[in-house]
């Protein structure tokens, strides 16, 4: 079975671009993954490995890469190994190695497992080889995500190894107001500060609450305050009734 045709949904989020990304710490990975997506100039990098923990921003960046790319018309594809990594690699992989940009994500879901391992290092090998550009990410460094192949580790470090700090409190404060705001909606301070004492920290989670809380805001025609928020924080997300 090709890849494209994959029995899962592997959409981009349309919010993860480059413009949405709250840079801070992390500016020199970004600013590099977005030359290396829209191939400027012809010298980018051949590869970069982001590592760091849930809520960095890994995905975040990964996906505005591959948005990049295809705004520039080049050939890519975003695999989540964390959602792959049941299937036959040779399943999973095939084709991947001609296109200019190849995206992996999650790679410590797979790392450990020979036949998985085998076959990452030969997709590495044959990318490099037709001229292509890998982007890899996992929760931490190369040498640090289990492989058991040491030459798969050595060509997981072959470029730039960027670790993503994760936000702070007014870090993630500033990135549910800055995404309320390209949404309309005014999320004030205090608001903000409800909404990080009462969740986990994980910006993946609040992000999908505040998509959340303005589909609910829109539907009942309300304002995004405490009292609104308190209320639907008790109500089961949807599809979970």
């Amino acid at each position: 079975m090709p890849a494209r045709q994959l029995p899962l949904d592997l959409r981009l989020r349309d919010h993860s671009r480059f413009e949405t990304f709250h840079a801070d710490g992390n500016a020199l990975a970004a600013a590099t993954l977005e030359a290396m997506a829209a191939g400027e100039g012809g010298v980018t990098e051949r590869q970069v490995f982001l590592h760091g923990g849930a809520g960095s921003g890994k995905t975040h960046l990964l996906q505005a890469a591959c948005h990049e790319a295809f705004a520039q018309r080049r050939s890519c594809a975003y695999l989540p190994l964390q959602e792959l990594h049941a299937l036959n690699p040779g399943v999973v992989l095939e084709g991947m190695a001609g296109l200019q940009l190849l995206v992996l994500d999650d790679l410590h879901a797979v790392t450990g497992r020979p036949e998985w391992e085998r076959a990452l290092f030969g997709l590495i090998n044959q990318v490099r080889e037709r001229g292509g550009q890998l982007l890899l990410a996992a929760r931490a460094a190369p040498e640090a995500i289990g492989c058991r192949l040491p030459d798969l580790t050595s060509r997981l470090g072959w470029g730039p190894v960027f670790r993503l700090d994760q936000p702070g409190d007014l870090e993630l404060k500033a990135i549910l107001q800055k995404r309320g705001a390209l949404r309309g909606l005014e999320l004030s301070g205090p608001v903000a500060d409800y909404l990080l004492r009462h969740e986990c920290r994980d910006l993946e989670v609040l992000l999908s609450l505040l998509d959340r809380l303005d589909l609910a805001a829109l539907a009942e025609q309300r304002r995004l305050t405490i009292p609104f928020i308190r209320e639907q924080l008790r109500r089961p997300p949807p599809g979970r009734e």
